[in-house]
């Protein structure tokens, strides 16, 4: 009894599949021509018609009526594009905010010599190097600049 069924349910898929496969051959010319209205773009249609036939086909074996599956594409096709053209809308908005904020400063210092400033601070010890770069390249004092180092601040000699 279990062959038996095992062999139905293989039988089964093997007719589901043949059936998409018609279904695609017999909706996707008309949906491909529908999406490249909606998107101008060949590529677009395509990918469109593809993702519509993915959502239907989910749902292939609830539709009672099989005439009915052409309406379905259409809409899953429609509401498709109408996502993709919120979700462009929503970058398009999110890239003019950015655009429209101040763009944040340089990390290297447009400097003329940087090359020889750099290999001079590169023979330098590395907890001197330190110090030099907090408290001349960013404007530390003496005494900010013993904290992160953790240096003692230099005493005045009498």
């Amino acid at each position: 009894m279990r062959l038996t069924s095992r062999m139905d349910s293989i039988q089964a898929v093997e007719q589901t599949k043949d059936d998409l496969a018609e279904l695609y051959r017999i909706h996707a010319p008309r949906l491909r021509a529908l999406a490249y209205l909606l998107t101008g773009n060949p590529s677009d249609a395509e990918e469109l018609v593809q993702e519509a036939f993915a959502r239907v086909v989910g749902r292939f074996l609830h539709i009672r009526r099989r005439s009915s599956v052409g309406a379905c594409l259409r809409r899953a096709l429609v509401n498709l594009h109408t996502s993709r053209l919120r979700r462009l809308r929503l970058e398009r908005r999110h890239l003019t905010e950015l655009k429209a904020q101040p763009s944040p400063v340089s990390t290297i210092p447009d400097i003329e010599g940087t090359d020889e400033l750099v290999s001079a601070l590169l023979r330098v010890p590395p907890r001197q190097r330190a110090a030099v770069v907090l408290r001349y390249g960013d404007d530390m004092s003496e005494e900010q600049v013993a904290t992160p180092c953790a240096v003692r601040e230099p005493q005045p000699r009498t």
